[in-house]
């Protein structure tokens, strides 16, 4: 349990089965990634292990996925796409399109064959896999037009370097936005684990509530939109997903160090 979305799927498998909480992330306030050493699984009894990869609320992401008896299972829905993979690692990876993949709508799901073949036959036929699996993912009618437009971020994708540039461009883009946070300690902080901090959602506090306010309402006039941390959470969150590019982190830096400089 690592943020809000797989406390989400906790709470839905606790529906089906007994479920063990390798870890406890809210313990923390999710402010890490626990290390495999801290994992407290089940082996090879455990029909799988489920983790989300990256946790687009408390600002983490796992950078090595923790070695499992079980199948592993992955919501990659905020960082799919964003770095190599190897998918043989897992018997299960599921992600929603709307961050890296393309527009909301879509589901990307790579499930290994043997798990698919112990679906129950009681599912209902739309969540079963296999039915999308027998029918080429056509068992219903397709949405053509966001189909299409996976197909052009693929080709953006290949035209970039494919997962090995865009792991390398968000890198980068990282390494500046984190770098202007920490240099600027006193006023802006970043409260997740250096080694667990997320390449995809970047989030910071200021040292009040009222200078965030005044901080997101100051960036969005200068044309810095979406900086407003969750709901839950409060703060600043920076999502700088694949489409990002780095002249957005350069802006988005210049204006945090004349903001601080101005109310510092």
């Amino acid at each position: 349990d690592t943020g809000s979305w797989s406390a989400k799927a906790i709470k839905e498998a606790k529906n089906f089965g007994t479920v063990n909480v390798a870890y406890a992330g809210k313990n923390e306030n999710y402010t890490r990634i626990p290390s495999q050493d801290e994992l407290k699984l089940s082996g090879s009894e455990a029909a799988y292990v489920h983790l989300t990869s990256n946790n687009t609320i408390a600002g983490t992401q796992f950078a090595a996925f923790p070695k499992t008896q079980a199948p592993l299972v992955a919501d990659m829905s905020s960082d799919i796409l964003s770095r190599p993979l190897n998918v043989n690692d897992f018997g299960l990876i599921y992600a929603g399109a709307q961050k890296n993949i393309g527009p909301s709508g879509l589901a990307l799901v790579i499930i290994r064959k043997d798990l698919a073949a112990r679906a129950s036959e009681k599912l209902p036929t739309m969540l079963n896999y296999n039915t999308h699996i027998d029918q080429g993912s056509c068992f219903n009618t397709p949405p053509t037009l966001p189909i299409y437009f996976v197909d052009l971020v693929c080709k953006w994708l290949e035209k970039n370097g494919g997962l090995a540039g865009m792991e390398k461009i968000n890198n980068a883009k990282a390494d500046k936005l984190y770098g202007a946070i920490d240099g600027k300690g006193e006023f802006y902080r970043c409260p997740v684990a250096i080694d667990s901090r997320s390449k995809m959602n970047v989030v910071f506090r200021l040292p009040s509530e009222e200078l965030e306010a005044k901080f997101v309402a100051e960036a969005g006039a200068a044309g810095l939109k979406g900086l407003k941390g969750h709901r839950s959470v409060g703060g600043i969150r920076a999502s700088i997903y694949n489409a990002t590019g780095i002249d957005a982190i350069d802006a988005l830096v210049s204006f945090m160090n004349n903001f601080a400089a101005q109310n510092g």
